[in-house]
């Protein structure tokens, strides 16, 4: 098993750092019994210059604001003071590339009721792609994303991954890497912990939001082609035209950008090496690191 800390690891809680062996918290926490909590997943990168940066660092804790607002939990931080304890989580446990994991979540409650309080953690830990770095092999799942009347489905809430990890072991315990799911009306929305894009005849298209979580990554890839005068799309589809694409990728801030070499058995059409998802997967990965991208590379048909 992953050992995500070790003896000297230290944690931010609360305002204190502390030993992540030590800390505590409470057995009747409202978080624990009803997975009442909020997370977000960031990524540290020890960039061309040499300083370590966080990637959209600002972007991901207005999103752990909103998501903790969506779901009326509490929320007393400004995005600098979190920062700055994600920045001394780093150092601290020095660190140069490294996931970093802030959670928001609430003591003892059994009611079903909002919290009236909340607590914060940040934990860091080393960890390379989610999703490997070969191309996946992805199948349909039988789970469909959750009922967006249902749930504040764009907020990164803890429970929801419950359905996440549903279809991502169905996945695996049928032989494939990953799981497609789909909406409640039968469209692509996303994979269980990445957004899903495809291209066809140059030009590249990932769904909309509304029963998707919109992705900062997803936000990024979105920026990069418009940068790269890549055409792109934000429209429904289904498996089906899935299926007829030239090539189609996962993003995410765990997985960041990874190639899909078939879908439910059915191979892709165009060589990854070939694809614009290989140049966004490029692209992004000179942004991270703040290199110099050659546009050069870039042939859209």
């Amino acid at each position: 098993m992953y050992s995500y800390y070790n003896e000297n690891t230290i944690i931010y809680v609360d305002g204190e750092y502390v030993k992540a062996s030590e800390a505590k918290t409470d057995l009747y926490g409202q978080s624990l019994h009803y997975g009442y909590a909020v997370f977000e997943g960031i990524r540290a990168y020890k960039t061309a210059s040499g300083e370590v940066k966080i990637f959209k660092a600002e972007e991901h804790f207005d999103r752990f604001r909103r998501s903790c607002e969506l779901i009326h939990m509490p929320y007393n931080y400004t995005n600098e003071e979190l920062i700055t304890a994600c920045y001394k989580v780093l150092e601290l446990n020095n660190m140069e590339e490294a996931y970093i994991r802030p959670l928001a979540y609430c003591p003892p409650n059994m009611t079903l009721k909002a919290a009236s309080e909340m607590n914060v953690m940040i934990c860091a830990w080393e960890w390379g792609a989610y999703l490997g770095e070969k191309l996946l092999k992805v199948m349909t799942s039988s789970y469909q994303r959750p009922n967006p009347k249902a749930f504040k489905i764009e907020s990164k809430s803890a429970g929801l991954y419950i359905n996440s990890i549903l279809a991502s072991q169905e996945a695996k315990t049928k032989g494939f890497d990953e799981a497609l799911l789909l909406d409640l009306e039968g469209y692509v929305a996303e994979g269980p912990g990445a957004n899903i894009f495809f291209e066809k005849d140059g030009k590249i298209v990932t769904p909309p939001p509304g029963a998707i979580l919109p992705g900062i990554t997803r936000a990024t890839v979105i920026e990069l082609c418009q940068e790269l005068n890549i055409p792109l799309e934000q429209r429904l589809f289904t498996t089906d035209e899935l299926k007829t694409a030239d090539c189609a990728f996962f993003c995410g801030t765990a997985a960041e950008v990874v190639g899909l070499e078939s879908l439910d058995g059915q191979a892709f059409a165009k060589p990854w090496a070939q694809s614009l998802g290989k140049v966004l997967q490029q692209a992004y990965k000179a942004r991270v690191l703040e290199k110099e991208f050659d546009r050069s590379s870039v042939k859209v048909a």
